[in-house]
């Protein structure tokens, strides 16, 4: 095989006394990877990996080279991205890789990076994706059952992965072959709960034929199984999870591995905005590697966008950015980024002695873990305080530690602290997206030129289908389309309950869901949704009916199919009944469920594909037509100026989806909003974390900006589509940029050295002190202006400071001095710098400054 060649060019650079070497460019990969009990060895080393996943189609092409660099200036190692089939494999046999579904583009830009890959074949993924990853088709082929001992299934598992392993082979990008991928997984999540025991005696054989199928492919490199406890011997179990440090691998060969460290939590339509502070992450992460842990991956590192009709759940929001280091835009989070680098820099210190032993273990008392990694000539220390309100006092060799509440301390030397969890030193910033007007302003971003097409209520394709009763949705779609109509025509005779003066009629529908609108006789009667937890539901709809023919019409809509749970690609959607017309006063029901009803998958727009926005059927008219339901709009537009990320502002719309010069950038429902109550924000970070312990944005919508990429435009003429279902006004609508407001640190005399200053030698360290560090976010910012600054006892956060009792009057000035004009600036902590406010008390310098 072809070998890749390169060279590690290095620059030694003396800060504080300390050496550093810079690996600037990294172009050869490992040969080899094999794993011990302690580690996975690459080239005959083993390694402490730091990961992070980034699904190549939640971005775009432009994005990525962008997000890996942050994401190795960040401290990351490996990439992590799971393999989408029903991406790639949409129709069976016919393969897509191109544009955000370009996997090997990908893979080459991780390498030119100079890291390595995990590649996550599945082929089921999960990841809140449509279907858990699966092509529909798949569904459709007969004696097949997914997931367990089933031979059609197995089939095309194999075919697929195989498919998977060529093109990587063919491309030389095993780490094998001298390319950057280290490891792929086969399978996900099966051991999870009870989803496996669920598939009974024969989900056992089908995990040791999915280990054996994936390491018979020869690919040189290992495989995982995440969440498999019954893994077998030739694959590596892993652990996925808020925490990984309680986690025992099924072999004592094996390493221990986190494969997903949950940054955050997805957002779900109708739910509030879920996040995780980075304190916690911080402190999960630390603990991991204090327990013997050698390979961490954080899931999500970006999250990204659910394009098109990607997203699964059912009710997975559009947006993906799952509180994750790098935003759904590709910006970095501030301060969580920065705290985990340092993190991520203060673990490195100690991998030579991580590496070469097995961890020493001790407790002192309940709340207190002391870990050490001692050779000859190496020596790291892990010091772990688990309560959750009470600081602690750790005696270490010879030397007393002060640990925060749920915080871990590291000792790169064994002496001196070189980071701890509760206490950051990055700074933090405040952003927002700054809203502009539809209407022609001076960044160019106007939506002009307005035209419509009315989406026809019930029956309007010549693809129309009768069956007597109802029809589940998905096997009738087989999600060609969110959409299914079933229509059905009743005759009422004058002499009908139905029509007796003070009877009032209800027509009650029940629906395995997401949504539903009943139209009677052309008119929106009314509708009703499920949600995350719920996708079921039923409407009861009072309803007018007339003597003679009386149409009802149900537009059935999915928003997203189930991707997780044992046999989850056979839950349904759409209604399954009764649907009845009952006379509330007089007591009579009709059960119409078994009749005649008439189908149609999808939309007439759709058909005739006017999200493309080419069609000859758009109408242009005195005054827009607004706020009434099916209908589709278009308008053109030039692209907002600068080249900040941009964003579309869906204020004064209901639910459908919309389209960018023919490219979905997804579902959009603003209307669906959070309940008022359960938001915890801001959050403790100290104790257990969970997917509800801290929410915000609360009694809001869900999801109101939704990602317009950059790279889907031209400089001006963009055409925007949009499909309403219920009824909005488009001219509401309005761009957004995401705008850096301030830059915020807080440091305490408590705070540990900068890591990037951290040396283990005494003499260096007494040189330098707590650093409070400043830097704008652009390469072409420079500091402004201070807004806040002060050196005693501030409170609060950023955008809140407030001076404490204690507070020195120069502080202000001092700052000012040091920062105003520079990109960045650095100040010691100390009473050296700023001198003493107040003898005896334990003070804090907090600054807020703005960038231009």
């Amino acid at each position: 095989m072809e070998r890749r060649s390169g060279y590690c060019l290095s620059v030694i650079m003396l800060v504080y006394g300390v050496v550093f070497l810079h690996c600037l460019v990294m172009t050869s990969f490992a040969a080899n990877v094999t794993y011990d009990h302690r580690a996975l060895i690459v080239d005959g080393k083993r390694r402490v990996l730091i990961s992070g996943s980034i699904h190549y189609p939640r971005s775009t092409p432009d994005m990525w080279p962008d997000l890996i660099q942050k994401s190795k200036d960040g401290g990351l190692d490996v990439i992590e991205t799971y393999v989408f089939w029903n991406l790639h494999e949409p129709v069976r046999n016919q393969y897509d890789f191109e544009g955000r579904k370009d996997l090997i583009n990908f893979v080459k830009l991780v390498e030119k990076a100079g890291l390595f890959v995990h590649i996550r074949i599945g082929p089921y993924v999960c990841a809140e994706w449509n279907y858990g990853g699966f092509p529909l088709w798949l569904h459709f082929i007969p004696g097949i059952e997914f997931r367990t001992d089933n031979e059609p299934f197995k089939a095309e598992m194999k075919r697929f992965t195989t498919k998977i392993v060529d093109m990587i082979k063919q491309e030389n990008l095993f780490a094998s072959q001298g390319g950057p991928v280290i490891l792929s997984q086969i399978e996900n999540e099966y051991g999870n709960g009870d989803i496996e025991s669920r598939y009974g005696p024969r989900a056992k054989p089908y995990v040791n034929w999915a280990a054996s199928m994936a390491t018979a492919l020869d690919t040189g490199v290992p495989w995982v199984m995440c969440q498999q406890p019954d893994a077998p011997p030739s694959v590596i179990n892993t652990c996925n999870g808020f925490y990984c440090d309680q986690f025992k691998q099924n072999s004592d060969k094996t390493p221990k591995m986190w494969t997903e460290n949950w940054t955050g939590w997805f957002l779900s339509f109708g739910g509030p905005v879920p996040y995780r502070p980075v304190e916690d992450i911080a402190f999960a992460v630390a603990r991991f590697f204090q327990r013997g842990g050698t390979f961490q991956n954080y899931y999500m590192y970006h999250g990204g966008t659910n394009f098109g009709r990607t997203s699964g759940g059912p009710f997975i929001a559009t947006s993906y950015d799952y509180d994750a280091p790098l935003d759904e835009y590709g910006l970095i989070r501030q301060p969580k980024w920065g705290h985990l680098k340092d993190l991520h820099k203060a673990i490195k210190l100690c991998e030579a002695a991580m590496v070469a032993t097995d961890p020493n273990i001790t407790s002192l008392g309940s709340t207190i873990e002391v870990s050490v990694y001692k050779t000859d000539s190496q020596c790291a220390a892990f010091l772990a305080n688990t309560a959750t309100q009470s600081d602690a006092a750790v005696s270490f060799n010879g030397n007393s530690y002060h640990l925060p509440p749920w915080s871990v301390s590291i000792l790169p030397d064994c002496k001196n602290v070189a980071f701890n969890t509760a206490k950051i030193n990055s700074v933090s910033t405040i952003s927002t997206f700054v809203t502009q007007s539809s209407e022609a302003d001076a960044s160019g971003a106007s939506l002009s030129g307005w035209t419509s097409v009315n989406e026809p209520v019930g029956i309007s394709s010549e693809n129309a289908f009768t069956r007597m009763g109802l029809v589940e949705q998905i096997n009738t779609t087989a999600d060609k389309s969110d959409y299914l109509w079933y229509s059905l025509s009743v005759n009422i005779k004058n002499d009908e309950p139905f029509l007796q003066d003070g009877s009032a009629t209800v027509l009650h529908v029940k629906t395995l869901g997401h949504v539903l609108h009943a139209f009677i006789n052309g008119k929106l009667s009314g509708s009703g949704k499920g949600n995350s937890g719920h996708s079921n539901f039923t409407i009861e709809v009072p309803v007018t009916l007339v003597p003679g023919e009386n149409k009802i019409d149900l537009l059935s809509a999915t928003v997203g199919l189930q991707n997780y749970g044992a046999f989850f690609d056979l839950k349904g959607a759409g209604i399954t009944g009764p649907v009845q017309l009952k006379g509330f006063k007089n007591g009579s029901t009709t059960d119409l469920s078994s009749k005649q009803w008439t189908y149609q998958v999808g939309l007439k727009g759709e058909e005739l594909s006017l999200s493309n926005g080419g069609s000859t059927l758009w109408k242009s008219q005195t005054e827009l037509p607004t706020n009434q339901p099916l209908i589709w709009y278009k308008a053109s537009f030039d692209a907002p100026a600068g080249d900040t990320p941009l964003s579309m502002d869906f204020t004064g719309m209901e639910k459908g989806e919309a389209w960018v010069n023919g490219q979905s950038i997804g579902r959009f429902w603003p209307t669906y909003t959070a309940p008022n109550d359960g938001c915890t924000d801001p959050c403790n970070y100290r104790g257990g974390y969970n997917a509800n312990k801290c929410l915000k944005n609360c009694g809001k919508p869900s999801q109101l900006l939704y990602h317009v990429p950059r790279s889907w435009l031209k400089s001006s003429g963009n055409v925007l589509v949009l499909f309403e279902e219920m009824g909005g006004d488009p001219t509401k609508l309005s761009f957004a940029t995401r705008e850096i407001q301030s830059v915020c640190s807080r440091i305490s005399e408590a705070h540990p050295l900068p890591v990037d200053m951290w040396a283990s030698e005494d003499d260096a360290r007494k040189k330098s002190g707590p650093t409070l560090s400043l830097e704008c976010p652009h390469p072409n910012q420079v500091i402004s202006s201070i807004k806040f600054a002060s050196f005693g006892t501030p409170q609060g956060t950023c955008g809140s400071f407030i001076h404490g009792r204690c507070s020195i009057s120069n502080a202000l000035s001092i700052v000012k001095k040091a920062c105003i004009g520079s990109k960045s600036c650095s100040l010691g902590v100390s009473i050296n710098v700023f001198g003493e406010p107040c003898k005896g008390v334990a003070k804090s310098l907090a600054v807020e400054a703005s960038c231009t």
